[in-house]
């Protein structure tokens, strides 16, 4: 876009500034094209004419929007230039008080000079795991990227750590070793991570020093490889140390100071080991005093000594080897005092017996007097001789501190080399994390060769910078497929050829270092011959022949040549190295070993890793050998070399850069100087970052993110569903110029400035719009006020006009009254006068009308009686005729049949005669005679019917002549009631008149009372009021006297309840804190048991030989839990002692009780061993079924038949012994109860009668089954008969209807005879039907057996396939009604409470059964399953109201049976009272069913010792949480094991319940151990420790816990042992599975707290989404990856349910909720610390919507008591404060007052994190921020930042008895413990 459109007026710019480097100004006037110069107004109000530039014609940096200041990267600003970059630092560092921030890839850090609290644990927590971008900038973001690339890429990394000395390189390193070492851990028990950061105040002693810049300056650089194993866990270190700073041991600047080590060791020279040393004050020594400024302030070296020794010692250095660098140090202190004298100008010596030689010589081990030759002489060497040389005084002094530096630098990579292998590690290395803390560009006023050595290495670094930087937006570019068009960057490649390529700078040293009389003058000639005029990055100072001027990426620096040759040879004598080889000191020759011998563990080895730098010796020119050729080797190759092998590391590697800045030169904290700043930044190559990504694209946006923060510059129309298509049209309408963006494939990519022009669209946007409201608003507010004054005159008006309209209405009021008067009373007289005239008229009407009706009704009947008279007589007439009539034609009828029959009879008589025709229709007749008898009785049964029909006509004709009877009746009566009714009407009206008579007088005599009332009332009035005066007068003294007493009462409760609650609170206090206290230390100690467990696992392992306590597995553990079956038995066999048997000496004498029920024992295990055999009969029948399958079909049948008979003879034995049963049941009772007892009213009575009909009922019930098997068996002896003949099979079929209708058994005979003669006779039909009438009714019977026989044979088919089915149906019920009967006998012998139980369990089984049949059933039809499914769920859910209702009636009947109990009680006391044996005696047997003996069941188990292992196996080790919770009670595994610890009482046995309760505890923990990160696992054993717990002190029998006990369960209290240190040990366990319970959750939750309470938007469109750099943050738009709250709120919701379903305690419960929306406040607040981006408006509203959501999930759970909601009020007041006003100072108090939940230091974070998402929104000020500082600094607060979220609240266990009955206990056969039995 034009320029004419960015700089119009009000647009700002950055002008520069010769003091401020840039200022910012304001356009007064729109910029035209061909304007020379700008009006502007600097911010101060100084107006200014700004020259444009003629040539270049370039306009100012145009500054960028307010909203975007103050980003946490540089690369968001929309306009990317220093000036950008310059007031964004400054603004976070100045104002907001952040030290880092982000410039695409690297990280620039700006030192302080203030200690932070930003570096804890808490901090570190709080970024572990986090993407790079989500967070606020910081070293430990760099650090976490690194580590999460290197485990998700697997890729070795690198952090580089550059800047000028002070700068904070050092500090940053430190930080990012110590998150590496928190957030990993060791690999191993060695702590790998403690060592590497105690190198780290080793290294600082021997090679930090202060400096005028720093006070802990590095000295040398540093290159730390922290590797990491497989699992990336830290395993070891490895250090190299490039260039160190040599010259520094022998001279310091002013104000400088020498290596720490020797101010620490001079500290502490009053050690007594350090006496030897002869040490002093540091100003006793020449080395250490030249810089005038020996102490720093605020640090103590005697301190620091004594933690570099402590870290010596952690890294394995002995207290020898340490004394031994103290000695060589303390050497090199008195060496620096030896003085020499000079004797002449070529010759000096030492004076005798010189103190400080002989101490040095004394340390060292030397011999003096060859030490003080060869400091005053040298040995040259030609080739035929061997000279000594005695030296000058200038060359002993150079040689003296030559041989300091070269001692100093061995011991320095001795002790290198000796930290790095004590940081090595025998596992092999998978990856590595280097950090490279090295020195920044550095330019002095006097640079000599440690200046170019630093300035060489980062132009290395630059380079490498550069094309990182590159290659990653080449790569971005590709990735997105945007064209590519080359960037021009700044190469310094030239530069670096200068200095390292053939004859360059270090070339041409080197070669001048070999020449005999090189000397610098020398060298610097033959630069100036080779490169001056050649090379542009080379020059010449115009006033110096002794320097050179190198052009380097970040300045122009002009080095000395005086001193290069020097240092690059670092000459030493030979020989006085031969005589410290020499020494008896034996450390000291060590640091003088050849190379293979003294090399460093990072010289070059088989992995490439580059040796230390090793500094040489000179040797003469005679020696030979390996000596020399190490002397070979210059300083400047040897750091060539290692450079290089430090870059070849580097690429193989990715890179992460940190750029540590100095804000000023002063020291002072959060003061930034804009040009030192500059400064840096243009030497570290941030603005060479910034240029790159400038020439490019540097905005980014994805589609959505343009989308979501573009969308109020769209239209309607213009919203596609496709995202980018709807960005696309809307860029091209906006941004004219298709050249400043780019359509990436995720993203859209813009030129600089274009994000800002958007911007300035947006903020328009807006901005009219919000005109547009504030139009609309104020024209409404004006509206609204002229509508309330109109409402206002109406309402005046209205009042008016109704005091008027109530006037009038008055007047017309009056008028009508008198009209109503009027009208009243006229008609009053007119009705009365009516009323007479109707009343007379009304009786003339009655009695006229009575008499017409009387007449009518005479007629009527007369009608009626006359009509009946003809209806008889007609009737009668006319049945006479029909009589006659019918008489003549039966008469007629007669004579013709007497005709027809003698004719008959004469054929008849004829037939007669002949015999054999009577034999051939005697057959025939008969079956006719039979079907005539046959239709002669259907004929009588039809008479029959008709014959009752007409009995039941004549009943309804009877009955309706009686209802008619009934009718007149009443009609009659009612017609007498009328006429008795019009005599009570005239009575009724005289009593009336008499009334009225009455009313009159009552009224006189009302009106003379009213007047006397009147009159006393009057009196009385007076009277009241004069009382009513004086009680008020009364009432107010009284009420001023309560007044005055309330008041004072008030104050001393106050005062009381304040003193009250603050010691209450004090107390609470301090008991949490001890509490807390208590809980942190049984954290660690089972922390440590843990750790115990494992190494005694690991040696177990190692050592792989069974200990002697080592038992075999038991045959009954399951292979699948081998896993931890082995150590839990090792850990079991120690902690259990060995026990032998008591001897037997004491003898106890027989307890019968005991004996009793062991014998009952016996009988129960009889019975199981009976049941076991009867099912393995059951099982061999089974097998012989199915082999006999294989067999014919009738052989199958026969099998059948015999298995049916056997079952049936097995039901009536069971029924004969039910009967047994009974009868011994009444001769029982007989004999043992009272016969008033047993009488027939008795409640005893009718219980066992009603047990006794129970019984009998079963009984029936078994018959019945018996009757239907034998029914069964007869029909599949008739179906497998063998037919021999298909006629008999067809006649017996076509007979067997007639049959079944003959009733008569002479009837039955006779047809089965007419049947055998039919069959017999073999006589022809054609002869014996001579008609042929008989042949035919044969043929049609015929057809009609065919049709039979095929009817029955598919019928037969049909019923064999049912009798198959049926029959497996038959062995399925008969299976279940054994299960049945097995299951009735164990109910019966449980008490009457358990059996409900008992059935329901029952049930559930049989319906999990089914369940699981239909789920195979149906598996190939799902929506036969589903229907099934549904069905089963109706029926589980009539099942549970049916077990309600069962629970009700239970209730009842146990309220009825403790009333009858009672009873029965009393009746027996007073009875066997008065009842003699004798009488008992002869009392007869009653026969009455008696129970079995539950109320013998005490609730307690019984186990055999060796079955206890089985027993904890069974219920802790190999139990399943999920099963247990939805089956059986709630804790049933604590009442176990508490039943069986009772029983253990009850045997007086202290070895059997200590073995039981330490085998519980050992065996939870192993489950916890193994299973401990399963939250259903650890709330199943939590619950259920708390009940164990809760049921030893209910059943203590103290007091204090009897409490709440029914009578019953006061029995089951434990009698001999006292529990109360086991007590003790259950809850300290329960604490720890508390402990561990919050672990786990927090687990859980931790990953969903920040994306759902955060990032998460929970109410759409609501935050606006801002631009953001390189590192983009986590989307707030839902992906399916990303939680939101609703996943928190269906994770608590699942924690709830499961702590419910455990039935853990509803306290316990309000705890573990506390503790879980403390870490969701916790996390959220910690997060929202660290997080510019969420520090806004928006954002509070976000976060109160979702706290409000978790309140309403309080709300539900009706947990709002449980103190979870006060866990977040810091999170509340957090969001309050950004949403609340920050301007005024009615605003801060109000912000003072409403955050008293946050610290002083969590207000002024968040107010300094504030950020405006939108124009609109303003900024805090920073003397809002210093005012709310100064209103909180008397507030006593802890100065931590970052809530602790790892904080557990202390846990309390209240004590919760249980209702629950221990005898109605169950133990379900699920759990496997049949080898336990009830007693």
């Amino acid at each position: 876009m034009a320029a004419s459109e960015l700089y119009t007026k009000f647009a700002r710019v950055w002008i520069p500034d010769p003091e401020e480097v840039w200022k910012s100004a304001e356009l007064l006037k729109d910029y035209k094209p061909g304007d020379k110069v700008l009006l502007l107004q600097l911010e101060e109000g100084k107006d200014l004419e700004y020259r444009l530039d003629p040539k270049t014609k370039e306009l100012p940096h145009l500054r960028n929007p307010d909203i975007l200041v103050g980003e946490n990267d540089l690369t968001a600003l929309s306009y990317l230039h220093e000036p950008a970059v310059l007031h964004n630092l400054r603004v976070r560092f100045i104002d907001s008080k952040l030290i880092y921030t982000y410039c695409g890839i690297v990280l620039v850090a700006i030192n302080p000079y203030e200690q932070l609290p930003i570096y804890g644990e808490d901090i570190i927590n709080a970024y572990s795991g986090q993407n790079m971008g989500d967070m606020d900038p910081h070293i430990f973001a760099v650090a976490e990227e690194a580590y999460k690339q290197m485990a998700r890429d697997e890729r070795n990394q690198s952090i580089i750590v550059s800047g000028e000395s002070g700068a904070g390189k050092t500090v940053s390193a430190k930080y990012a070793m110590r998150y590496f070492a928190t957030v990993s851990g060791s690999a191993s028990e060695a702590n790998v991570e403690e060592k590497v950061l105690a190198s780290n105040p080793i290294m600082e002693s021997i090679g930090n020093a202060k400096t005028t810049r720093n006070d802990n300056s590095s000295r040398f650089g540093k290159y730390i490889e922290i590797g990491f194993d497989k699992r990336y866990r830290i395993i070891g270190a490895n250090m190299r140390t490039y260039l160190l700073e040599k010259s520094r041991v022998v001279f310091q600047a002013e104000e400088e100071r020498n290596y720490h080590i020797f101010y620490q060791l001079c500290a502490s020279a009053k050690l007594p080991e350090f006496k030897m040393l002869r040490l002093g004050n540091a100003n006793h020594f020449h080395y250490t005093k030249q810089g005038g400024s020996p102490v720093i302030e605020g640090v103590d070296d005697a301190k620091e000594m004594a933690h570099t020794r402590q870290a010596c010692t952690l890294l394995g250095i002995s207290e020898s080897y340490q004394m031994g660098i103290f000695r060589i140090l303390a050497g090199i202190l008195h060496l620096g005092n030896v003085g020499f004298t000079s004797r002449d100008s070529d010759s000096c010596t030492i004076p005798p017996k010189h103190e400080p030689l002989s101490i040095f010589c004394d340390l060292m081990g030397v011999d003096y007097e060859e030490m003080c030759h060869w400091l005053c002489h040298r040995k040259l060497a030609t080739a035929t001789e061997t000279y000594i040389k005695p030296i000058s005084k200038l060359q002993a002094t150079n040689a003296r501190d030559a041989l300091s530096k070269h001692i100093y630098a061995k011991l320095f990579n001795w002790i290198v080399d000796h930290v790095n292998q004590a940081l090595h590690s025998a596992v092999k290395q998978h990856s590595f994390i280097g950090v490279l803390d090295i020195y920044g560009f550095e330019t002095f006023e006097i640079n000599s060769f440690e200046q170019f050595c630093i300035n060489y290495a980062n132009e290395k670094l630059q380079q490498q910078f550069n094309m990182h930087v590159f290659k990653l937006e080449q790569e971005e570019y590709m990735k997105e497929q945007i064209p590519w068009t080359l960037i021009d960057f700044y190469d310094n490649q030239p530069c670096i050829n200068l200095i390292e390529s053939k004859l360059g700078i270090l070339d041409l040293l080197d070669e001048e270092c070999k020449m005999p009389k090189g000397t610098d003058d020398t060298w610097a000639q033959k630069l100036y011959n080779t490169h001056l005029n050649k090379c542009a990055l080379f020059e010449k100072p115009r006033l110096s022949n002794k320097a050179f001027i190198i052009q380097h990426f970040a300045d122009k620096v002009e080095y000395q040549c005086e001193g290069f040759l020097e240092k690059n040879k670092d000459t030493v004598f030979e020989e006085q190295i031969k005589v410290l080889k020499s020494s008896k000191f034996k450390m000291l020759p060590e640091l003088f070993q050849d190379d293979e011998k003294a090399i460093s563990p990072t010289s070059a080895t088989s992995s490439g890793r580059t040796p230390l730098t090793r500094l040489s010796a000179k040797p003469t020119k005679g020696r030979p050998g390996q000596t020399a050729k190490e002397h070979k080797k210059t300083v400047g190759h040897q750091f060539r070399n290692s450079l290089h092998l430090l870059m070849e590391t580097l690429n193989a590697t990715t890179p992460h850069y940190v750029r540590c800045i100095k804000p000023n030169d002063f020291k002072f904290p959060f003061t930034f100087d804009e040009k030192r700043a500059v400064q840096q930044l243009r030497a570290c190559g941030v603005l060479e970052t910034i240029r790159i990504s400038a020439a490019g694209f540097p905005s980014r946006w994805t589609y959505q993110e343009f989308f979501s923060r573009y969308r109020v510059l769209m239209k309607q129309k213009d919203v596609l569903s496709d995202r980018k298509q709807t960005c696309k049209n809307v860029l091209e309408k906006l941004i004219l110029d298709k050249d400043k963006y780019q359509f990436g494939k995720t993203k859209i990519f813009f030129r600089a400035g274009q994000v800002a022009y958007l911007e300035k669209l947006r903020a328009d946007k807006l901005r009219a719009a919000c005109i547009r409201i504030q139009k609309t608003i104020r024209g409404w507010l004006l509206r609204k006020k002229y509508l309330r004054m109109r409402k206002a005159a109406i309402t005046v008006q209205r009042y008016v006009r109704g005091y008027q309209a109530r006037c009038y209405a008055k007047f017309l009021h009056r008028t009508k009254a008198a009209t109503v008067i009027q009208k009243y009373w006229r008609m009053y007289v007119a009705r009365r006068k009516y009323k007479i005239t109707r009343a007379a008229t009304i009786v003339l009407q009655s009695h006229l009308r009575g008499y017409l009706a009387r007449n009518r009704y005479r007629k009527i009947l007369r009608e009626h009686k006359a009509v009946i008279i003809q209806k008889w007589v007609r009737g009668w007439l006319a049945r006479t005729y029909y009589k006659k009539t019918m008489h003549a034609i039966i008469y007629l009828q007669c004579c013709f049949r007497r005709m027809m029959a003698k004719r008959e009879l004469k054929k008849l008589k004829i037939e007669a005669r002949s015999v054999e025709r009577y034999k051939k229709l005697h057959i025939g007749m008969e079956n006719k005679i039979m079907q005539l008898q046959r239709k002669v009785d259907e004929q009588n049964k039809d008479y029959k019917c008709l014959m009752e029909k007409l009995t039941n006509l004549e009943g309804t004709y009877n009955s309706e002549t009686e209802k008619l009877r009934s009718d007149l009746e009443r009609l009659q009566l009612s017609e007498e009631e009328a006429k008795i009714a019009t005599g009570r009407v005239l009575s009724l009206q005289e009593e009336i008149a008499k009334l009225r008579k009455d009313l009159e007088q009552t009224r006189s005599e009302k009106k003379s009372i009213e007047e006397r009332a009147d009159k006393y009332k009057q009196e009385t009035e007076q009277l009241v009021s004069v009382l009513k005066e004086e009680n008020t007068l009364l009432k107010q003294e009284k009420e001023a006297l309560n007044h005055l007493i309330v008041e004072q009462a008030k104050e001393m409760t106050e005062t009381m309840e304040k003193k009250l609650v603050e010691e209450t609170k004090q107390l609470e206090l301090d008991l949490n804190d001890e509490r807390l206290r208590y809980q942190n230390l049984l954290n660690e100690f089972s922390r440590l048991e843990e750790r115990y467990d494992d190494l005694k696992e690991e040696m177990t392992l190692m050592v792989n030989v069974p200990k002697p306590g080592h038992k075999r597995t038991d045959s009954t553990h399951s292979s699948n839990e081998s896993e931890y079956t082995f150590s839990s038995e090792i850990v079991e066999t120690e902690d259990i002692p060995l026990r032998t048997e008591e001897p037997s000496e004491k003898k106890v004498p027989l307890d019968m009780s005991l004996f009793l029920k062991l014998q009952k024992r016996v009988t129960e295990l009889e019975q199981e061993k009976q049941m076991m055999q009867d099912e393995l009969d059951r099982k061999e029948e089974q097998v012989l079924r199915s082999k006999a399958k294989e067999e014919e079909r009738p052989q199958i049948r026969g099998a059948e038949l015999e298995y049916e008979s056997l079952k049936r003879q097995e039901l009536e034995s069971e029924n004969k012994k039910l009967k047994n049963e009974l009868n011994e049941l009444r001769k029982a009772l007989s004999e043992k109860s009272a016969p008033e007892v047993t009488a027939p009213g008795a409640p005893a009575y009718r219980v066992l009668m009603e047990q006794l009909t129970s019984v009998s009922e079963e009984l029936d019930v078994r018959k019945e089954e018996v009757l239907i098997l034998r029914s069964q068996l007869v029909s599949q002896k008739e179906a497998i008969q063998p037919k021999d003949d298909k006629n008999t099979m067809t006649d017996s079929t076509i007979l067997l209807e007639d049959v079944q209708k003959m009733k008569d058994k002479g009837e039955i005979a006779q047809a089965y005879i007419g049947l055998k003669e039919t069959n017999r006779s073999s006589v022809d039909f054609h002869q014996l039907n001579e008609d042929g009438e008989l042949w035919l009714v044969n043929e049609g019977l015929k057809q009609a057996n065919r049709l039979l026989e095929s009817q029955l044979q598919s019928q037969k088919r049909s019923h064999e396939n049912e009798a198959e089915a049926l029959r497996g149906e038959i062995q399925s019920l008969k299976e279940e009604n054994n299960r049945q009967q097995q299951l009735l006998a164990q109910n019966l012998q449980l008490p009457p409470e358990a059996r409900i139980e008992a059935s329901l369990q029952h049930e559930i089984t049989r319906l999990t059964n089914e369940n699981l049949y239909f789920e195979e059933l149906h598996a190939d039809d799902p929506k036969k399953y589903q229907s099934y499914r549904i069905s089963l769920y109706k029926r589980m859910i009539d099942l549970m109201e049916q077990l309600e209702k069962q629970d009700k009636t239970v209730r009842k009947l146990k309220k009825q049976l403790k009333v009858f109990a009672k009873k029965i009680g009393e009746l027996e006391v007073g009875q066997m009272e008065s009842i003699s044996p004798g009488q008992i005696i002869d009392e007869p047997i009653r026969p009455v069913n008696i129970p079995r003996k539950e109320k013998d069941f005490q609730g307690m188990l019984e186990y055999k010792k060796e079955d206890e292992q089985k027993l904890v196996k069974n219920l802790i080790l190999e139990l399943k949480p999920r099963g247990v919770a939805v089956n059986l009670i709630p804790g049933l595994p604590a009442y176990i094991l508490f039943m069986c610890v009772r029983h253990a009482d009850y045997l007086n046995d202290d070895q059997k319940v200590r073995s039981l309760l330490t085998s519980t505890i050992n065996s939870i923990k192993k489950v916890l151990k193994k299973r401990g990160d399963d939250f259903e696992t650890v709330s199943f054993w939590l619950s259920n420790t708390c009940r164990f717990l809760h049921c030893l002190k209910q059943y203590s029998g103290e007091e204090g816990f009897m409490k709440h006990n029914t009578s019953r369960q006061n029995e089951h209290c434990l009698t001999n042992f006292d529990l109360a240190e086991y007590r003790q040990v259950l809850s300290d366990l329960a604490i720890q599975i508390y402990q561990q319970l919050v672990r786990v959750l927090e687990n859980i939750l931790q990953p969903m707290i920040v994306s759902g309470m955060l990032e998460h938007e929970t109410i759409q469109g609501v935050s606006g989404v801002k631009p953001t750099g390189l590192r983009k943050r986590t989307s707030s738009i839902a992906d399916e990856g990303t939680y939101t709250l609703d996943s928190i709120l269906r994770q608590l919701n699942s924690f709830h349910s499961v702590m419910c379903q455990h039935g853990m305690d509803p306290e316990l419960i309000k705890q573990v909720v506390k503790q879980m929306f403390y870490i969701v406040g916790a996390i959220t607040l910690n997060n929202l610390l660290l997080r510019k981006d969420m520090c806004s408006w928006s954002k509070g509203m976000q976060i109160r919507y979702n706290v409000s959501q978790l309140e309403e999930w309080l709300r539900d759970k009706n947990l709002m008591n449980s103190g979870a909601k006060e866990t977040l009020e810091p999170l509340i007041q957090a969001a309050q404060l950004l949403q609340v006003k920050k301007k005024t100072d009615d605003d801060a108090e109000a912000i003072c007052s409403m955050c008293n939940a946050l610290t002083t230091a969590q207000i002024v974070k968040v107010l300094n994190l504030y950020t405006p998402v939108n124009e609109f929104e303003e900024r805090v000020s920073v003397s809002f921020i210093r005012t709310i500082q100064m209103r909180l600094r008397d507030r006593k607060d802890s100065p931590q930042l970052l809530m602790d979220a790892k904080h557990i609240f202390p846990v309390t266990f209240p004590f919760n008895p249980s209702s629950l009955a221990l005898e109605t206990i169950q133990i379900p056969a699920s759990l496997g413990l049949g080898f336990i039995s009830r007693v």
